[in-house]
Formats: C-alpha cells, structure tokens, sequence
C-alpha cells in the first residue's frame, strides 16, 4: 500500500494560541512512498486580529498583506480533506499541531483534533534522538545534511516545509527516487509480467522522452532554490 506524507509547516500571528493567536499561512508537501508528488497545499489566511511584531519579523507577513486572504473557516474543509489519513512530518509539531487544533476547534460544528485522523512524526524529537547535544533546528539540519537554504532569508510555510522535506528523506536515508510526473500513467501502461534477462549481459533501459523531460524539470527547481546540479556542470 502507498504510503502518503504530507511535510507541513505554519506561520502564525504569535507564539500561543491560548492567547488568542491563529494561523495566518499553510504550507504542505506531499509524499507518496517518499517521492515528491507535486500535490502541495499552500494558502493565506486572514487572522482578523493584529500580528505580533517579533511574529513579523520572523515571516515577513503584515496584516496589509493578508486583508484579502479567506478566513480559517473558508479554507477548513479543503485543508481537512487534504491531510486526512495522511502521515503529518512537522518540525516541533506540537507548535503547529496546537494550531490546527485551536483552529478547528473555533468551528461550528468543530472538527475533531488531528490526531484522530493523521499519524504525527516530528522531525524534531527524530533529530534529537540521531543527534543528541547538538542543535537540531532547521537551519542547523541543513548544514548537517549539507541542503543549500541560502535563499531562504525569512520564514514561510511552503518554503520551510519544501526544505524539511528535503531535511526528512535525507535523516531518513534519502529519497527513493525523482518524481516522474507520468510515473504512474508509466506503470499502468507496464501493467504486465516483465521478463527476466538471462543472456549474460545488463539490458539497457533508457529513459523516455517524459521521463526526460520530468528530470530537467527537477533540475530546474533545485536551481532555482540554489542548489548545484551535477548533471549539467
């Protein structure tokens, strides 16, 4: 069975939601058997109340930027329905989880806490066990796994969580292999029994055009996030 991940990050008004503080962005990636799908969730969200300046200068988001972003209730049921059943890798997730759940909880009818419907892996607690005494914040991940985070100058949601997912399959022992985005049409189109070479030499199979051109699209993404490509230098 396919395993899906959803690599999720927030960015909110302050630091307790207890004191009245909501979320203002969401960022999600997906993960289907650790590889990259392309099925990202990233929204905006009016807080309808002031943001903490410290909160500001950590993401950059002013209340400016978010007058005419839906509210939490607008985009609630499409968020639900995108992380349901899914497994939640977050970094400190009892940060982002408490959000969530605050958020879902000022609903009528509320929904219930995530954890009655996801499974939760915090990247946090998995870094202080494989490296304990050390920092094991994001940016301390990136240099211990040697993932360029150079273009990263404030905080946001898709970016964090685009990076963490980059910070997990590494801790984890990388990822399978790159997305293709006609991977499965691929699969489907091989549905049958694949004979077994026995002549004494490797069979050489090349890749398709999509596949081709599936691979220079990756490329182009880690070199607009700053990273280097072996393949073209």
């Amino acid at each position: 069975m396919a395993k899906r991940q959803i690599i999720l990050d927030t960015e909110t008004t302050g630091i307790n939601p207890k004191d009245g503080h909501r979320i203002i962005e969401i960022g999600c990636v997906e993960l289907i058997n650790r590889r990259f799908t392309g099925n990202n969730f990233h929204v905006y969200i009016n807080p309808q109340r002031i943001i903490d300046a410290e909160a500001v200068a950590v993401h950059g988001i002013t209340n400016e930027r978010l007058k005419d972003e839906p509210v939490f209730a607008q985009v609630a049921k499409a968020f639900f329905d995108y992380i349901q059943g899914a497994e939640l890798v977050i970094h400190n997730a009892a940060f982002d989880v408490g959000f969530i759940n605050h958020e879902f909880s000022m609903l009528r009818p509320a929904l219930p806490p995530v954890e009655q419907y996801c499974t939760i892996l915090d990247t946090l607690l998995l870094a202080r066990e494989m490296h304990p005494g050390q920092k094991n914040n994001l940016d301390a991940l990136c240099r211990r796994y040697d993932i360029n985070n150079s273009h990263r100058t404030l905080h946001g949601a898709l970016l964090d969580a685009e990076i963490l997912a980059d910070v997990y399959l590494m801790m984890t022992g990388g990822q399978v292999s790159l997305n293709l985005a006609n991977e499965q049409d691929n699969a489907s189109n091989n549905s049958g029994p694949v004979a077994i070479q026995r002549s004494g030499r490797l069979k050489v199979i090349r890749a398709s055009e999509a596949e081709l051109a599936a691979h220079e699209s990756r490329l182009d993404l880690v070199q607009k996030k700053g990273g280097s490509c072996l393949w073209r230098n």
